[in-house]
């Protein structure tokens, strides 16, 4: 039953939230925790930058999800919370939905049921162009957030993300391509960070989950259509699931709208772009110990290499920035280091 909680970082930059905002949903104060940029850090070096425009927010996953489903029944949702689905066919285009007290006709279907979507299985849109595996597993601490950003810790294997949700509590997870990392052996590797937690309170249990690339052929199939992580997903490294859930949302609507679910194919391509662009960036680090130490060197030697990056990561900033701001620099010092 709601709220559902899920593994993730639990925050939301400021182009997630705008997303929110134009959903109709706006964070309250007493249920989340701002931050002004990100921070990468890796042995000995250390580099952040605020964002260009805005503030992100770290909140609990139950208390997003409340807010949703408020948002929902406030516009006229009806939840059948407990109703399970037994089956999808598509019929001469009519889909149809069968529940416990029988099959439903319906005029459209929307698979919004998480990267082991089952509308995907039964609609015959499994076919996968791309995918990577990734685990996720997190729990949350009693203590000050002592940074006014999330911290990302880059470790031989892993990274462990730091996202301040209160005044007395932090989100802590860790990602892997290693099924069986958890936080208590990948904490160890951050000496000062390890020391900071080793005595704080735990609040939550861990729990985990799995961070999956995925990019599907098709999202759609006559008036079935898929969105959020059913749909495809980038990799948590990124902190935009959330949002392109809700931009998928929005813009399935209004295919839906227009009668045209061709529509939402080419918004859901381009939503995905940019996401999947930073995603392949990001993940180099974790492939290459060697690009990692250097590049995060370049990057604290020059700050502002950093602050593009971030800039373009939530659509501040144009390719040609960031090639000219980030990319050409970058290159010029890893060649010099």
């Amino acid at each position: 039953m709601p709220p559902i909680d899920k593994a993730c970082g639990e925050g939301l930059m400021p182009d997630a939230l705008a997303s929110l905002a134009r959903l109709g949903v706006t964070l309250r104060a007493e249920t989340c925790f701002p931050f002004r940029g990100i921070r990468f850090l890796g042995p000995g070096t250390a580099v952040d930058a605020s964002f260009p425009t805005g503030t992100g927010f770290g909140i609990r996953r139950t208390h997003l999800h409340q807010m949703l489903i408020d948002r929902a029944e406030e516009v006229g949702a009806t939840l059948l919370w407990g109703t399970p689905v037994k089956g999808l066919t598509d019929t001469g285009g009519v889909p149809r939905v069968t529940l416990d007290s029988g099959p439903i006709d319906c005029k459209w279907v929307v698979g919004a049921d998480g990267e082991k979507s089952r509308v995907r299985e039964w609609a015959e849109l499994e076919d996968t162009r791309h995918s990577s595996l990734r685990f996720g597993f997190r729990r949350h601490y009693q203590i000050a957030p002592w940074a006014d950003c999330v911290e990302i810790y880059w470790g031989s294997d892993s990274q462990i993300y730091i996202t301040p949700i209160g005044p007395q509590e932090i989100c802590v997870a860790v990602i892997s391509r290693d099924s069986h990392l958890r936080l208590e052996h990948a904490l160890p590797q951050h000496p000062q960070l390890f020391e900071r937690l080793k005595t704080m309170p735990v609040t939550t249990p861990e729990r985990g989950a799995v961070s999956l690339t995925r990019r599907l052929a098709r999202v759609y199939r006559n008036h079935i259509a898929l969105v959020g992580d059913a749909s495809g997903s980038v990799d948590a490294i990124t902190g935009e699931g959330l949002r392109l859930g809700f931009e998928h949302g929005m813009a399935l609507a209004k295919a839906m709208q227009a009668g045209d679910l061709r529509l939402y194919a080419a918004a859901h391509r381009r939503l995905a772009r940019r996401p999947a662009f930073m995603a392949s960036l990001i993940l180099s680090l974790d492939r290459s110990a060697w690009l990692r130490k250097r590049v995060l060197r370049a990057l604290s030697d020059d700050p502002g290499i950093f602050a593009t990056h971030l800039a373009m990561h939530v659509g501040n900033a144009s390719g040609a920035d960031f090639v000219r701001q980030t990319m050409l620099p970058l290159g010029r010092r890893l060649l010099v280091a």
